[in-house]
């Protein structure tokens, strides 16, 4: 059964110097907040302080509406933090992108059904119709955008108004075989999530299974990340590999590749939708 404890999560980083956990907690202390978990990092190259800070709300002083401007005016703007408040009323709201293959739909509608994720899908949208049977299986609409480079703009503008109209938090690509224009992307920034075999860049294209085969490679893997203008370059969620031998065939390699990808890409999901992904600039900090 999910926890049904009302909480709050900040997600913060900041130039580091001292006294930072100090007025932190005293904060929450001072409002009887108390704190359920609490992890920090600090990335000495870049001079950065990160945290996470999860506490229960049941007798904390500050009514929810009013704790981010109270937070700002007494912790944050001192220290020049950049901050994300979470409560875990809020369920996220996903909106899956896919096109023809329906491995890692599969693996997330199960979780999503069976009540692993506390989370919500409003919709599933593809530049094809061939998923469609699954989402009526799932009751989940499904909304179909053909996409070529004469109507790119467009249909990605309408997808957008549709995601803005049902008010989605989050973005997965699962296994959706399109380029995502910039404007998509700012529109979303770090609010979308990209899955992809890890023989990249060593083996591009339509077939990189028979490709890395052909190489004799010696181990398979996934990479979860969010979408930036660099294709497959974006902030690295989670990752797995696998070994493999020479006595795989290409088809070996397809299905333990895809059992990756559907367990990396929910990995870094289930990350996600538990506030425990920091992005700031080209990589993560994920707390424990």
């Amino acid at each position: 059964m999910p926890d049904t404890k009302a909480t709050a999560t900040l997600l913060i980083h900041c130039p580091d110097q001292v006294g930072i956990v100090a007025a932190i907690t005293d904060f929450l202390h001072k409002n009887h907040g108390n704190i359920l978990s609490l992890d920090q990092h600090v990335d000495e190259e870049a001079n950065r302080f990160f945290m996470r800070v999860a506490w229960d709300l049941a007798e904390f002083m500050i009514p929810k509406e009013k704790i981010d401007d109270y937070f700002a005016t007494l912790v944050g703007k001192r220290f020049d933090m950049q901050w994300r408040l979470h409560f875990s009323e809020k369920k996220p709201r996903l909106a899956l992108f896919v096109s023809k293959k329906s491995h890692c739909l599969y693996d997330i509608l199960q979780r999503y059904m069976s009540g692993e994720w506390q989370v919500e899908i409003p919709l599933i949208i593809s530049n094809h119709e061939n998923l469609g049977y699954i989402a009526k299986r799932f009751d989940i609409d499904y909304h179909v955008f053909p996409i070529n480079p004469e109507n790119k703009a467009l249909q990605e503008k309408k997808e957008i108004e549709l995601l803005q109209k049902h008010d989605i938090d989050l973005i997965i690509l699962a296994r959706y075989m399109q380029i995502l224009s910039k404007d998509f992307i700012d529109a979303y920034p770090n609010k979308i999530i990209n899955i992809h075999h890890s023989f990249l860049p060593a083996f591009k294209g339509g077939r990189p299974y028979h490709s890395a085969h052909r190489r004799g490679v010696k181990l398979i893997g996934a990479t979860s990340h969010y979408v930036t203008e660099d294709l497959d370059e974006g902030p690295i969620i989670a990752q797995d590999v696998k070994k493999v031998t020479h006595k795989e065939t290409v088809s070996d390699l397809i299905r333990k590749g895809q059992d990756l990808e559907k367990i990396v890409l929910s990995q870094a999901i289930w990350l996600e939708i538990q506030q425990k992904v920091l992005p700031y600039k080209n990589k993560t900090v994920v707390f424990d």
